[in-house]
Formats: C-alpha cells, structure tokens, sequence
C-alpha cells in the first residue's frame, strides 16, 4: 500500500469513528480560518488526490485535532511530496512567469490551490472592457470556455494588477456558473488574486463556462491599456474595450507592437493563441 493509500484510508477511517459528515468536518475547519473545499475532502479521503502545498498540509494538522488523531498521525503517512508530472519536461511557465520580479504575484498563489490549472483546457477567453467618460478604468467582465483534461478540476483563479498602487482594489463578483472563494488582495502592490469556485468537480473531457466582473471602486484608476496574460495555449480570444467617452487619440496592438485605428470601440479576435500577452495600450 502506497503512503497515499494509507493517509486516505486513515483519514476515512478517523471521519467514520468521529461520525462527521464532510459538510461538517469543511465546516469545523473554516471555524479554524481554513479553507478546504467538500471535493479537496473527498479526493483525499479516496485517494484521487493528496495534500502537498504549505496550505493543504496546515489543513492536516487541524485534521488530526478535529478528528482527535495523535499529533502527526496523518501528516506522517503522506510521505515526502511527489513530482507533478507535467512540471518535469515540455512544462508550462509557472503562473507567476508573466509578472515582474517586483509584483509579488508567487506569494499571493501560496495560499490558494493551483493545482488544477494546468488540467483546464482554455477552449474560449472573451474579455468585455470598460472605460468611463473620465477616461478610468470602470468594468472588466470575462467568460472563459473550460474543458477539463483530468477528472478533478473545480476552480480557476483569476489574477489582476492595476499599475496605479493607491487606488482601491477592484470588486470581485461572480456571474455564471461559479462562486467566488478565497480572495487574496496585496492593496500596496495592486495585486487581486481570487478563486472561482465551479459548482462541482469536472470529469474528464467535460467543459463549463464561466462568467466573472471586476469592478472599479471610486477614485478608479486612469486607463491606459488593457492587457490578458496566456500562460497556456488558448483556443479563441476575444477582447472588446468600449469607451464612454471620447476615444483615444492613438491605440497600439500589444501583440505585434502595430498601430490601430482609434474608435469608441476596440476589438481583438484572435485563434490558436499562444503564450504572451495580447491586448491594447492607448495615449489619449
């Protein structure tokens, strides 16, 4: 029996004595300040998946009191930590790759479970930009397609960065077909990281579509330029930035660094995206 094997027997085992149901057991530990969602639990408890980050390890600890476990008696049986195949060979640039050194984007994934990035399929990202008349930043609505490659995937975490650091951190609020999880928010850098939480788990080869808003809070920031991040091949991108006002006196593609033409509406249609940065900047 692997070690994985043993922690999730042992654990299934603890919650059947303490006669806790995993609603209950989520529950106990939020009122400890950890989040764990129902699906971490139950891939744990059937060994479909095993905690590793700092975070999920913290998670164990409280475990073991919760389920009145020796101390370590869990954390024991997981064992050093195993390689996650795809971060080995041909791997995908870590999530942090696009930030500066000096945006502290690596910490403010610490706490959050990643793991499931590189198992969704970026079928469709469509990002809906507005600009008010006083020419700031006002909305920023997303729909993304997912497909999951692996059974398991139950969130995607959304990271944003405003240039201008004293203004207030926008609001985070979900659409469709999700539910907005922890939120990480870095005022002194303009750094917002925040988990989308999907209804349930996807199985493998199943898609969702999910819609999110980010909204400026008052004073908003001045507008310059808007742009997303691909870490991972995307299939279809849109972009549309809307001006409410009187439109940019000149706009360039960030993609290939070209001249656009400036209107009250700026539009970015793109297929078989690669990794980089696509989106506008503008001087009005």
């Amino acid at each position: 029996m692997t070690s994985v094997d043993e922690f999730a027997q042992a654990l299934r085992t603890a919650i059947t004595n303490r006669g806790l149901g995993l609603e209950r057991l989520r529950e106990h530990l939020s009122q400890n300040g950890v989040t764990v969602s129902m699906a971490t639990l139950s891939y744990w408890q059937t060994g479909r998946s095993r905690p590793e980050r700092q975070k999920s390890l913290q998670a164990v600890v409280h475990l073991e009191h919760i389920l009145e476990l020796p101390p370590g008696h869990l954390s024991e049986l997981l064992g050093p930590p195993r390689p996650r195949g795809r971060w080995l060979r041909n791997a995908p640039a870590p999530m942090s790759a696009f930030w500066s050194p000096q945006t502290p984007v690596e910490h403010a994934l610490n706490g959050l479970d990643t793991q499931w990035d590189d198992q969704l399929l970026r079928v469709s990202q469509q990002d809906f930009v507005t600009i008010g008349a006083d020419r700031t930043e006002r909305v920023f609505r997303s729909r993304q397609v997912l497909s999951a490659s692996m059974t398991g995937p139950d969130r995607w975490v959304v990271i944003m960065h405003i240039d201008d650091h004293d203004r207030p951190l926008p609001l985070v609020s979900a659409l469709k077909n999700c539910t907005v999880g922890q939120v990480v928010r870095e005022p002194a850098e303009g750094l917002l990281v925040a988990e989308l939480l999907f209804e349930r788990p996807l199985r493998k080869g199943e898609s969702v579509v999910i819609e999110h808003e980010l909204v400026n809070q008052d004073p908003c920031p001045p507008a310059t330029n808007y742009e997303r991040k691909f870490r991972l091949p995307t299939r279809e991108y849109v972009l549309e930035v809307t001006f409410e006002g009187a439109p940019p006196s000149s706009v360039t593609q960030l993609a290939d660094g070209s001249a656009v033409a400036a209107g009250r509406t700026l539009l970015d249609v793109a297929l078989d995206v690669q990794p980089g940065v696509r989106g506008f900047s503008w001087t009005w």
